[in-house]
């Protein structure tokens, strides 16, 4: 099947387009948006040359299930899947934070505290920490949201507060939701042999109502550690068997590539990309315990996807 890279619909009372690094968004009122998981591919604030097909929909429906698995906990802004790589929603007003709730010390995390950071984002760290421990409970190290090309900054919860980015009280419930959601992502996580180790949750507000925004739980958002052999590896001070998109940055920088000024992106061959895609199915199949049909075909997925958020429309 071939990548989903760019989209161009006009669909009916449509008001304007956003194109995110790998999304694509459309504002069909005030209230409403749609929002289609391309697949593009993005790594040091940079997108790369190739689509990797399938991962817009390996993302969307990820991002689908633990939406649905955690309204429970808080309302969310998801309200259908017309097509597999599009999900439809309510326009909520985000919040200029992102929520970094980490369970583990590794990472950015880690890089400072092995170069004698202690505290981050205002949470004071353990001494005698070693890579990839788990912390005694887990923390909330905030980033304030980037725009494309620029980097996320840490910021601390008094620093939100002080700088009025986000009223006291609503903050207060957004850590309580954040801690909550990702309790119940580690839940599902070992079910499927997994450690959630990290994640990042957005959240906006809605008609006055604190709700979920974006992705959840998937493997661009999130870091995933395989349980079995965890503890051995951790004693012996072995790197842990990673599930995220950790592997593509990995690639780049063998490569030499980091996103830096002058820096060329290496090339992405067929077997290259077929790799990732391959990657994005097993993260898939690990995370959700489904399979994805990649023998499954499309001519024409621009069309695809119109034709079902028309039908979805018109109902």
């Amino acid at each position: 099947m071939k990548a989903l890279t760019a989209t161009s619909f006009a669909f009916p009372g449509q008001k304007s387009v956003y194109n995110g690094k790998v999304r694509d968004v459309y504002f069909l009122d005030d209230d409403r948006l749609l929002m289609v998981a391309t697949d593009r591919i993005s790594a040091f604030d940079v997108i790369l040359p190739e689509g990797i097909p399938f991962k817009g929909q390996i993302l969307n429906n990820i991002a689908a299930k633990f939406l649905r698995e955690t309204e429970d906990i808080v309302p969310n802004w998801l309200v259908a899947t017309p097509d597999p790589m599009v999900s439809v929603g309510r326009l909520c007003q985000g919040y200029p934070i992102e929520m970094i709730v980490r369970g583990y010390l590794c990472g950015s995390a880690w890089r400072a505290y092995k170069s004698g950071v202690r505290e981050i984002c205002g949470v004071k760290l353990p001494e005698g920490m070693r890579e990839n421990e788990k912390f005694p409970t887990p923390i909330i190290t905030p980033t304030t949201k980037a725009e494309i090309g620029t980097h996320d900054e840490d910021i601390s919860r008094e620093e939100i507060i002080s700088r009025g980015l986000i009223p006291e009280d609503e903050y207060a419930q957004i850590e309580k939701y954040a801690l909550a959601l990702f309790q119940r992502g580690q839940e599902i996580a070992a079910k499927q042999g997994l450690i959630l180790v990290d994640t990042k949750y957005e959240f906006g507000n809605y008609h006055g109502q604190i709700m979920l925004m974006d992705e959840v739980h998937t493997p661009d958002s999130s870091r995933y550690f395989y349980a079995e052999g965890y503890e051995e590896r951790f004693e012996k001070g072995e790197a842990q068997r990673q599930l995220s998109k950790e592997f593509v940055r990995e690639w780049l920088m063998d490569n030499g590539f980091q996103g830096k000024a002058g820096q060329q992106v290496p090339e992405m061959t067929p077997e290259v990309v077929a790799g990732i895609t391959a990657r994005y199915a097993e993260l898939y199949n690990h995370i959700t315990g489904e399979n994805i049909d990649l023998n499954a075909e499309c001519d024409d997925l621009h069309a695809r996807i119109q034709e079902n958020v028309l039908a979805y429309l018109a109902q």
